[in-house]
């Protein structure tokens, strides 16, 4: 990124968190509408005085994400899309983390990392076993394969 050299300003602008040119704005304004939905429906920024657990924001937010991939672009309850709710949804969760009104009751804590590396040694087996995977079946396939 340069900035202009006839404006002093910029050399010190263009070092500054970008707040709002650094996002797509069609994201945000659609985001801001799913906000703007759970404000009519539970008042507007209710969790930065009730607080929230986080189980519920996830347990939405993954929701939103499992219908999603299951086909259903548009959630029926507010006609916006699913991917639009899950961000909303984590923006007020991340908004209660940040002002310490978040409730963490996640559970106790795994071996994510060890899980991880676990599982790739399977993962690393089945391509030995099947080097040419068949292909994934996707939406509008009309033929089966043999």
């Amino acid at each position: 990124m340069s900035s202009k050299e006839t404006n002093p300003k910029d050399a010190i602008a263009i070092k500054k968190p970008r707040f709002h040119s650094g996002m797509p704005a069609n994201v945000t304004r659609e985001v801001s509408v799913g906000l703007m939905e759970g404000s009519m429906k539970y008042g507007r920024h209710n969790y930065r005085v009730a607080g929230v657990r986080a189980s519920v924001y996830i347990d939405a937010t993954m929701g939103h994400l499992l219908d999603y991939w299951e086909g259903q672009d548009i959630d029926p309850d507010s006609n916006l899309h699913h991917i639009t709710k899950a961000i909303a949804s984590l923006y007020v969760l991340r908004d209660a983390q940040m002002r310490d009104m978040c409730e963490d009751d996640r559970p106790p804590k795994s071996d994510v990392e060890g899980d991880k590396e676990r599982l790739q040694v399977i993962v690393d087996q089945l391509f030995k076993k099947y080097p040419n995977p068949a292909p994934a079946y996707v939406d509008g396939d009309t033929n089966l394969r043999k």
